[in-house]
C-alpha cells in the first residue's frame, strides 16, 4: 500500500496544475454523480432552448437521406442489399461485432453481456468496473461494440431503402431497451468517453436518417435529451489526459457534432468550440509530419483520418473555418494510404481493434482504401487512384461521388515512396505485375506503445490486388490467457528476424511494452530502376551477448528482390526469419531452398523464395495463424527459415515475382571476402550479383573493386546490362576504372534496354572501358531515355 502511494504522489508531481484541476474535477463529478444516484435523485438534466435561430447542416439536407438511399441502391445494389440481410439479423438479435459473426443475444438484448465469452459486467458504478479484468467482464471490447449502436444505423437505412416501419420499429425498441439497461451513472457502457462519442455519433446518424419516418416525433423529443446527456459526459470526461489520441479525437468530433447540430443544447457553442479547437489540435499533435499516425498501426491510422474527414466536412456545411494546415495533414495522411495500396489492399501494421466510424462491418483490410474516395472528391485528389466509390461516400457527399467514379479507377504504376517520420518505406515495381514491399523501420509508437507491436524491419508484399506476405493482425486485446494478446502482437507474427524465441521488446500489460527497441535508418535510396533500404534495430541489445538485427532489401525493377539479414553479436544464438503469406495461397518446394507460392488454381502470380544452397539455414513450411479481423483467425501458410549459428551471421531471401508459365530454377550462391559479401543468382544465361559491403573500406571481389555500401550487377551472354551503385565515389573493373564521382554519392544506376543513365549527384563520370563491358555508347537518362513516374514525383 506504501508502494502504491508512493508512485501516486510521484505521478501526481509530474503533472501540471491544468491535469491536476481537470482530474480532480473528474474525480469530484463521478462521485457526485453516483451520490444523487444513491440517495434517489436523477441525473441532472442539461439545459435546453426552446428555439434557435441557427440552422445547422447535415451531410445531406433535412429530407434528402432517402435520395442518398436510391443513390446507393442504383449504383451499389450489393451493399444495399447486404445492409437489408444485416438488419433482418439485428431484428432477430442476432449481431456481427467486430471479426465474431451472428452473435444470438435472444428475446431480450443483456446491454452488459459479452456473448462471445459468456461473461456479464455487473451493474456497479462505472469507475468501480474494472473493464481489463477479463474474469470478472468478459471481453469489454465485444461489450462497447453492441454498445455503440451502429447498428442501429443499419436499421434506418434498412427502412430508407424498403420503406417498411419494422425496422423503425425495432430500433426504436431497442433504443428504449437500452436506456432501461444503463440508468447512469451503472454500468460498463459508461466506463469510457469516446465509448459515449461513438453511440452519440450513431444516434445523431438515427436521426437524420429517419427524420420523414412516420411516428417518430415522440422518439426523437426523447433522443434530444439523450444526446445532450451525452454531450455532457464528454465534456467533462475528455480523455485530455488518460488516452490523448483516437479516444481524446472521436470524443472532440462527437462534441463537435452534438454543438454543430443541436443548438437547442444550451451548451451547444461551447462544445462545438471546444470540440473543433481538439480536434484541429489532434491533427497537429497526433500525426508525425509526413503524415503517419503516431500509434503506428494503420488501423488506428485510417480510424484518425475517418474521424478527421467527418469533422471537415461538417465544418465545411456548417461555416467553420478550416485552416490551411489542418488540410494539409490530412492530404499527407491520405498519401500514406494511398502509398500502401498501390498493388492492392494495404496490408497493416501494429494493432487492429475492429472499429470503424461509420460502419462497423468494413473492418477488413481490403477496407482500410475507404478514406481515399472521401480524400478524392473533398480535395481533388487525382492522384489517389486506389479510391473507389462506397457507400460511406454516397452518404456523406451524394450525387457528386457517383458522378466521380462512373468506372473503377485504372491503378497507375507503383512508385517507391518514404515517410522517414513515420518509418514506412515502400519500394514498388510493375512487371511483371504491379508490387510493393512495404517496410516498417520506426518507432515502435508512443509513450509505452499500447497499440505498437514489436515488428521492427518486418515487411509485407502486395502484388496484383491480392496479399501475399502479410501482417498477422491483433487476434483479440483482453482475454483468459495473456498469450492470446502477446502472441500476435510478438515478432514471430511478423515477417522479421527473430533472435532465441524472444520478442524484439518485453510485453507488459496488454496495453505496454518494455525494453522498446529502437530502430535506425541507415540508407534509403530509389532511382529509375531499383529501390533500396537498409535499417537496423536494437531490440535485442538487452541480451548476456547483445544482439543487433540489420537487414537491407534491394528490389531490382523488373526483377527480384533480396533481403540481407545480419545479426551482429558474439556467442551462439537461435536465429529466425518468418515470412507469413496469405491465407489463401498455397506453398511447395520447387528445389533445394526454394518455394514457390501461388493460387490453388495455379494461374496468375507467382512468387518463388529462394535462399542460399550451401548454408547452414534450413527452411520449413508449416502454417501459423493470421487473424483478419478482432476475435477471429484463419490458419496461414508460414515459412521459417531458422538456424543456431555463432554471431556474426546472415541470411540472404530472394523473392522474385513471375507468372505460372515461367519458372525460377535458379540457384543462390554465397561468397564472402575480407570486405565484401556477395550474393549471386543464377537463372540460365543471366546472372545477377549482389555486393555488400562489410564496413566503410574499399572492397574487392573477382575483377570488381569498389567503396560502394552496395553494387548489383546483372550480366547476360558475359555483357553487363545493369549496374547499380550506392554509395561510395567509384568502381573498378580489374583495376580500371568504370565510373567515378568527385565525391560522396547517394547512388549511381544505368540499365541498357531502355538506355537508364541516372546518377545522385549527377556528376558521375564514366570511362571508355565502361562503354566497352556494356556493348555501346552510354546516353544520359535526361537526353534520351524516357522518363519515369517517380522521377516526375520527386
Amino acid at each position: 500500500m506504501a508502494l502504491e502511494w508512493q508512485n501516486k504522489l510521484a505521478r501526481l508531481s509530474q503533472m501540471n496544475w491544468d491535469e491536476v484541476h481537470t482530474r480532480l474535477s473528474q474525480e469530484v463529478h463521478k462521485r457526485s454523480d453516483f451520490l444523487r444516484h444513491r440517495i434517489g435523485l436523477p441525473p441532472e438534466a442539461v439545459r435546453l432552448h426552446k428555439g434557435t435561430a441557427r440552422r445547422p447542416k447535415f451531410f445531406f439536407p433535412s429530407g434528402g437521406a432517402r435520395e442518398r438511399a436510391e443513390l446507393l441502391r442504383a449504383h451499389l445494389p450489393a451493399e444495399a442489399l447486404e445492409i437489408l440481410h444485416q438488419a433482418d439479423d439485428i431484428r432477430r438479435h442476432h449481431f456481427r461485432l467486430l471479426g465474431y459473426e451472428n452473435l444470438d443475444y435472444g428475446a431480450e438484448i443483456d446491454w452488459h453481456l459479452d456473448r462471445v465469452h459468456e461473461k456479464r459486467a455487473p451493474l456497479e458504478p462505472w469507475f468501480k468496473i474494472p473493464f481489463l479484468e477479463f474474469a470478472l467482464v468478459g471481453d469489454h471490447k465485444v461489450t462497447w461494440e453492441l454498445n455503440r449502436h451502429q447498428h442501429l444505423v443499419t436499421l434506418a437505412k434498412a427502412w430508407l431503402l424498403s420503406n417498411d416501419e419494422k425496422y423503425v420499429r425495432e430500433l426504436i425498441a431497442q433504443w428504449h431497451s437500452w436506456m432501461k439497461a444503463n440508468p447512469y451513472p451503472l454500468g460498463i457502457n459508461w466506463g469510457s468517453s469516446l465509448e459515449v462519442a461513438l453511440r452519440s455519433l450513431s444516434w445523431i446518424w438515427v436521426d437524420q436518417l429517419i427524420v420523414d419516418a412516420p411516428n417518430c416525433d415522440e422518439f426523437r423529443a426523447e433522443l434530444l435529451p439523450s444526446l445532450a446527456f451525452h454531450g455532457r459526459y464528454i465534456e467533462r470526461y475528455l480523455s485530455t489526459y488518460f488516452s490523448p489520441n483516437t479516444h481524446l479525437l472521436g470524443e472532440a468530433v462527437a462534441l463537435f457534432f452534438l454543438g454543430t447540430l443541436y443548438p437547442q443544447i444550451e451548451a451547444a457553442s461551447r462544445w462545438q468550440t471546444i470540440g473543433w479547437n481538439v480536434v484541429q489540435q489532434a491533427a497537429e499533435r497526433q500525426v508525425r509530419p509526413d503524415g503517419v499516425y503516431f500509434e503506428q498501426s494503420l488501423h488506428y491510422h485510417v480510424y484518425a483520418l475517418d474521424f478527421f474527414l467527418h469533422a471537415r466536412l461538417l465544418a465545411a456545411k456548417n461555416g467553420s473555418e478550416i485552416p490551411a494546415e489542418y488540410d494539409a495533414v490530412l492530404g499527407k495522411m491520405l498519401s500514406v494510404v494511398q502509398a500502401l495500396s498501390q498493388a492492392g489492399p494495404p496490408e497493416g501494421f501494429g494493432d487492429d481493434d475492429g472499429g470503424r466510424v461509420f460502419n462497423a462491418r468494413r473492418n477488413r483490410t481490403e477496407n482500410m482504401t475507404d478514406p481515399l474516395a472521401i480524400g478524392a472528391l473533398l480535395y481533388g485528389r487525382e492522384d489517389l487512384t486506389a479510391a473507389r466509390l462506397t457507400e460511406e461516400s454516397i452518404w456523406l457527399i451524394g450525387n457528386q461521388a457517383v458522378s466521380a467514379f462512373p468506372h473503377q479507377n485504372e491503378r497507375r504504376e507503383p512508385v517507391s515512396d518514404a515517410f522517414p517520420e513515420g518509418g514506412i518505406y515502400i519500394l514498388a515495381d510493375s512487371e511483371p505485375y504491379a508490387q510493393t514491399i512495404a517496410v516498417d523501420a520506426g518507432m515502435q509508437g508512443v509513450g509505452r506503445c499500447g497499440h505498437g507491436h514489436a515488428d521492427a524491419l518486418s515487411l509485407r508484399v502486395t502484388m496484383d490486388g491480392g496479399r501475399w506476405l502479410v501482417d498477422a493482425g491483433s487476434g483479440v486485446y483482453i482475454s483468459a490467457d495473456p498469450a492470446d494478446r502477446n502472441t500476435l502482437r510478438g515478432t514471430a507474427a511478423h515477417n522479421t528476424m527473430r533472435v532465441d524465441g524472444l520478442d524484439q521488446a518485453v510485453c507488459g500489460d496488454p496495453f505496454s511494452w518494455t525494453a522498446i527497441p529502437t530502430t535506425r535508418l541507415e540508407n534509403w535510396s530509389a532511382g529509375k530502376t531499383f529501390s533500396y533500404f537498409a535499417g537496423s534495430h536494437d531490440g535485442y541489445s538487452r541480451l548476456n551477448d547483445p544482439v543487433t538485427h540489420s537487414r537491407s532489401i534491394i528490389k531490382i525493377n523488373g526483377g527480384p528482390a533480396l533481403v540481407r539479414d545480419v545479426a551482429f553479436g558474439e556467442k551462439e544464438h537461435e536465429l529466425e526469419v518468418l515470412w507469413h503469406f496469405g491465407p489463401d495461397l498455397e506453398i511447395r518446394e520447387t528445389g533445394n531452398k526454394t518455394i514457390v507460392a501461388s493460387h490453388p488454381a495455379g494461374d496468375g502470380p507467382h512468387l518463388s523464395m529462394i535462399i542460399p544452397d550451401e548454408t547452414g539455414w534450413e527452411m520449413e513450411i508449416t502454417r501459423g495463424l493470421i487473424s483478419p479481423a478482432y476475435g477471429t483467425y484463419l490458419s496461414a501458410p508460414l515459412v521459417r527459415a531458422h538456424a543456431r549459428v555463432r554471431l556474426a551471421s546472415e541470411l540472404a531471401t530472394v523473392l522474385w515475382p513471375h507468372s505460372a508459365a515461367i519458372r525460377r530454377n535458379g540457384g543462390l550462391a554465397s561468397m564472402r571476402q575480407a570486405a565484401v559479401q556477395v550474393y549471386e543468382l543464377v537463372d540460365a544465361d543471366t546472372n545477377h550479383g549482389f555486393c555488400f559491403a562489410l564496413d566503410k573500406r574499399p572492397w574487392n571481389f573477382g575483377p570488381w573493386f569498389s567503396d560502394a555500401e552496395f553494387l548489383y550487377c546483372r550480366i547476360e551472354a558475359e555483357k553487363l546490362v545493369h549496374l547499380i551503385v550506392v554509395g561510395g565515389t567509384y568502381v573498378a573493373w580489374q583495376s580500371q576504372e568504370l565510373i567515378k564521382a568527385p565525391g560522396p554519392s547517394a547512388f549511381f544506376e544505368w540499365r541498357k534496354q531502355d538506355a537508364v543513365f541516372n546518377s545522385d549527384p549527377a556528376e558521375f563520370s564514366v570511362s571508355p572501358l565502361f562503354q566497352k563491358l556494356t556493348g555501346g555508347p552510354i546516353l544520359r537518362a535526361d537526353s534520351s531515355s524516357p522518363s519515369s513516374s517517380y522521377a516526375e514525383k520527386h
